[in-house]
């Protein structure tokens, strides 16, 4: 259904979601989640995608809390497309547990990149889609940052079509070189494309050999087998071996653009990635040492 103004209303998370069966381990970083709102002090942006329901950084502060997380990685969302105020206040309000990475086009200056930092920015996101769909920022903007990233030690994070992966593989390892590379969310390889899909070894080559991280959040987007996805384990377990080093989790909270009838409850999804990543001492690199490393600073 269509708001008033045009974008589709979404749905909100799951608003009591289970304790996990075991709470991850002291200095845990949930590597992945929006903010959206109050809208009546962070208005949403034209130009968004889809109408959400609030889903402020007090709600956040309580799922962390709940699912046992010391730290985590806020996520400039598409409600609020380039307005990263919502973000920056987050940072102010919990300096010791929240770092962000923004979103935004060229209309600030990469001067601006260095007071973001001394609130609490680690790094800026962009989007890599097929020719024809628009959608956030891409290369070219990045290399408007370039400089400035490197010099701050920013991530460098994309959100890709998967289609993109092997095409846009080169790119990422010269970036590399730079400042660290993360995909989002299994470089959003379908399931049924399976381990062997050529783009999703072009992210396992990239992911061994040191030149790209990946977050291993977000399964139910890739896979239609709710609410426990087996059919991504696949593709999870891969990556695992390729090098774990090189991985960090998130939950995707509040899960924009997710069907309420298929919305994932956090403490599973925890649940699911503790089962899925049995060896204390990998859990440990994802959950605590790499981004600890990438944004804790």
């Amino acid at each position: 259904m269509d708001s008033a103004d045009g974008p589709p209303r979404i749905a909100g998370p799951v608003p009591q979601p289970k304790r996990p069966r075991q709470l991850p381990p002291p200095g845990a970083w949930d590597s992945h989640f929006h903010i959206f709102g109050p809208s009546d002090r962070f208005p949403y942006q034209p130009g968004r995608a889809y109408m959400p329901p609030d889903a402020p950084v007090e709600s956040l502060i309580a799922l962390m809390d709940r699912l046992g997380f010391t730290n985590g990685l806020v996520v400039q969302g598409n409600a609020h497309v380039y307005d990263n105020r919502v973000v920056l206040d987050a940072l102010e309000r919990f300096p010791q547990r929240l770092r962000g990475v923004a979103i935004t086009d060229t209309r600030i200056e990469p001067s601006v990149l260095r007071d973001w930092h001394k609130r609490g920015m680690r790094g800026l996101r962009f989007h890599l889609f097929p020719l024809g769909v628009r959608r956030g920022v891409a290369f070219d903007v990045f290399e408007v940052f370039r400089k400035t990233m490197a010099d701050l030690g920013w991530v460098a994070q994309f959100f890709c079509d998967h289609r993109l992966l092997a095409p846009s593989a080169a790119a990422f390892k010269a970036i590399s070189r730079d400042m660290p590379v993360i995909v989002d969310h299994l470089g959003m390889v379908p399931t049924e494309r399976g381990v062997g899909d050529e783009n999703f070894q072009a992210l396992l080559k990239l992911v061994g050999d040191g030149y790209a991280h990946v977050k291993v959040s977000a399964v139910y987007r890739l896979s239609s087998r709710y609410p426990d996805y087996a059919d991504a384990r696949l593709l999870h377990d891969a990556l695992v071996r390729a090098n774990p080093d090189m991985l960090m989790w998130g939950t995707d909270w509040p899960h924009p653009s997710i069907a309420a009838e298929v919305m994932p409850d956090d403490g599973h999804l925890l649940d699911l990635f503790y089962e899925w990543t049995p060896d204390e001492k990998i859990r440990r690199q994802i959950l605590v040492d790499t981004p600890a490393h990438l944004f804790g600073k």
